[in-house]
Protein backbone atom coordinates (compact mmCIF):
# COMPACT_ATOMS: atom_id res chain seq x y z
CA UNK A 1 0.00 0.00 0.00
CA UNK A 2 1.31 3.27 -0.93
CA UNK A 3 0.21 6.91 0.08
CA UNK A 4 -0.60 9.77 -1.80
CA UNK A 5 1.50 12.83 -1.51
CA UNK A 6 -1.56 14.29 0.16
CA UNK A 7 -1.75 11.49 3.12
CA UNK A 8 2.19 11.44 2.82
CA UNK A 9 1.83 15.29 3.70
CA UNK A 10 -0.85 15.01 6.42
CA UNK A 11 0.34 11.83 8.29
CA UNK A 12 3.55 14.22 8.63
CA UNK A 13 1.50 16.71 10.23
CA UNK A 14 0.15 14.12 12.38
CA UNK A 15 3.27 12.82 13.71
CA UNK A 16 4.51 16.41 14.47
CA UNK A 17 1.39 16.82 16.36
CA UNK A 18 0.97 14.07 18.39
CA UNK A 19 5.13 14.00 18.94
CA UNK A 20 4.28 17.60 20.84
CA UNK A 21 1.19 16.55 22.53
CA UNK A 22 2.93 13.21 23.92
CA UNK A 23 5.48 15.80 25.35
CA UNK A 24 8.34 12.87 24.81
CA UNK A 25 11.51 14.17 22.94
CA UNK A 26 12.80 12.35 19.77
CA UNK A 27 15.91 11.18 21.86
CA UNK A 28 13.44 9.73 24.40
CA UNK A 29 11.68 8.02 22.30
CA UNK A 30 14.78 6.48 20.68
CA UNK A 31 16.20 5.46 23.87
CA UNK A 32 12.83 3.44 24.91
CA UNK A 33 12.44 2.19 21.42
CA UNK A 34 16.10 1.10 21.33
CA UNK A 35 17.26 2.94 18.56
CA UNK A 36 18.57 6.06 17.18
CA UNK A 37 17.17 9.39 17.01
CA UNK A 38 18.01 9.77 13.09
CA UNK A 39 15.51 6.47 12.47
CA UNK A 40 12.75 8.13 14.57
CA UNK A 41 13.14 11.64 12.91
CA UNK A 42 13.09 9.38 9.57
CA UNK A 43 10.24 7.53 10.45
CA UNK A 44 8.43 10.98 11.67
CA UNK A 45 9.18 12.35 7.92
CA UNK A 46 7.87 8.65 6.53
CA UNK A 47 11.27 8.31 5.00
CA UNK A 48 11.76 4.78 6.47
CA UNK A 49 11.60 1.59 4.53
CA UNK A 50 10.16 -0.74 6.76
CA UNK A 51 6.16 -0.07 5.97
CA UNK A 52 5.85 -1.00 9.94
CA UNK A 53 7.79 1.21 11.66
CA UNK A 54 5.41 4.02 11.40
CA UNK A 55 2.88 2.29 12.49
CA UNK A 56 5.02 0.99 15.84
CA UNK A 57 5.93 4.68 16.06
CA UNK A 58 2.19 5.81 15.84
CA UNK A 59 1.17 3.19 18.31
CA UNK A 60 3.73 4.05 20.72
CA UNK A 61 2.78 7.64 20.35
CA UNK A 62 -0.47 7.02 21.11
CA UNK A 63 0.15 4.72 24.38
CA UNK A 64 2.19 7.71 25.74
CA UNK A 65 -0.46 10.45 25.51
CA UNK A 66 -2.93 7.85 26.44
CA UNK A 67 -0.93 7.10 29.11
CA UNK A 68 -0.54 10.67 30.50
CA UNK A 69 -3.68 11.02 32.16
CA UNK A 70 -3.65 14.92 31.60
CA UNK A 71 -6.97 16.04 31.28
CA UNK A 72 -7.54 16.85 27.62
CA UNK A 73 -4.79 15.57 26.01
CA UNK A 74 -5.87 13.25 23.00
CA UNK A 75 -4.13 11.90 20.28
CA UNK A 76 -4.64 13.50 16.74
CA UNK A 77 -6.25 10.76 14.65
CA UNK A 78 -4.33 9.80 12.09
CA UNK A 79 -5.68 9.86 8.41
CA UNK A 80 -4.28 7.02 6.79
CA UNK A 81 -2.64 5.13 9.30
CA UNK A 82 -6.00 4.03 10.45
CA UNK A 83 -7.77 1.00 11.93
CA UNK A 84 -6.65 -1.93 13.20
CA UNK A 85 -3.14 -2.95 11.69
CA UNK A 86 -3.76 -6.50 12.53
CA UNK A 87 -6.42 -7.04 9.48
CA UNK A 88 -3.96 -5.27 7.06
CA UNK A 89 -2.55 -8.32 4.89
CA UNK A 90 0.75 -6.76 4.14
CA UNK A 91 1.69 -5.64 7.26
CA UNK A 92 3.61 -7.72 9.96
CA UNK A 93 1.29 -7.33 12.57
CA UNK A 94 3.42 -9.28 15.43
CA UNK A 95 6.54 -6.91 14.84
CA UNK A 96 4.59 -4.27 15.36
CA UNK A 97 2.60 -5.87 18.54
CA UNK A 98 6.21 -6.56 19.93
CA UNK A 99 7.11 -2.61 19.15
CA UNK A 100 10.15 -4.04 17.04
CA UNK A 101 11.24 -1.25 14.97
CA UNK A 102 13.51 -2.84 11.89
CA UNK A 103 17.18 -2.97 12.37
CA UNK A 104 19.68 -0.08 11.16
CA UNK A 105 18.54 3.54 10.61
CA UNK A 106 17.01 2.55 7.41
Amino acid sequence: MSLTQQQVTATIREFQQNLAISEWSVDQIAAELQTSSEKINRILHLEQQSIEDPWILKEFLEQQINKSGKTGKTAVPFTALKGDYHQYWFLKAKKIDKMQLSKGDY
